[in-house]
């Protein structure tokens, strides 16, 4: 029986922004994965996904999320979720690992199916695409990602400070992901280039406790650690000129 991984992105939380073809997935699967912490809380890939699937296919996989500092604990963790993630594979032959975003989008999955298909021959790896945060905190803030010929630059804070004033100092949109333990660097980064008027961040996107505000209140307190920035260019205001 040849095996089957599917990459589905959920979405950044709101259960209503998983696509059709996403919850088609899902519920064809035998099996669907989700990652939790070590700490074992509910993620939001689990609570958006048992919208749509029943608790008894849902399988919990840990992985070390949560871990930066100690490398062989977190790979040791990566070891453990690739081999539970095979044998379900060899046991159903169809899988489902669900993601919040898009699968192929700074996801753990990518991370998952390099390590799965080491262990499983022949394994078919296919993934369905999600809305992403900066989609959907576009949507909500009414911010325009791009316009025209604009380019479009996502940076990842965990990369660095400097990564993201790069960015900042060049053309069009900056997103910026898992900004939230740097948020005062990050405010800084958008007052040195200008930015810091038109730009806004989110957290928390969809859910309860969401939050969608001016990055101009940024007070230098950190913020949730996947916060997502939006930060356009200055913009003259023409119309149809740019399409």
């Amino acid at each position: 029986m040849s095996s089957r991984l599917v990459g589905v992105g959920v979405g950044p939380g709101d259960p209503e922004l998983v696509t059709v073809k996403g919850v088609n997935a899902l519920r064809a699967a035998e099996i669907v994965v989700v990652p939790v912490m070590d700490s074992g809380e509910r993620g939001r890939a689990e609570a958006t996904v048992l919208h749509y699937v029943p608790r008894e296919k849902v399988v919990r996989v840990v992985f070390a999320l949560n871990e930066r500092t100690d490398r062989a604990r977190r790979e040791a963790a990566w070891d453990a979720a690739g081999a539970r993630v095979a044998e379900l594979l060899r046991r159903h032959g169809s899988v489902a690992f669900a993601t919040i975003g898009d699968p192929n989008v700074y996801s753990t999955f990518t991370y998952l199916a390099q390590t799965v298909g080491e262990l499983v021959p022949g394994l078919a790896v296919e993934t369905v695409p999600g809305i992403t945060a900066m989609q959907d905190l576009a949507a909500r803030s009414g911010a325009v990602l791009t316009e025209g010929t604009e380019p479009l630059t996502l940076v990842p804070v965990t990369a660095g400070s400097a990564v993201l004033k790069e960015a900042l100092a060049g053309p069009g949109t900056v997103v910026a992901y898992k900004f939230g333990r740097q948020a005062a660097e990050v405010a800084e980064a958008l007052a040195e280039t200008g930015r810091l008027g038109d730009a806004v961040w989110g957290s928390a996107l969809g859910l309860p406790e969401e939050s969608v505000r001016p990055a101009a209140e940024l007070d230098g307190a950190p913020l949730p650690y996947l916060s997502t920035l939006i930060a356009p260019p200055r913009r003259d205001g023409g119309r149809g000129g740019k399409l």
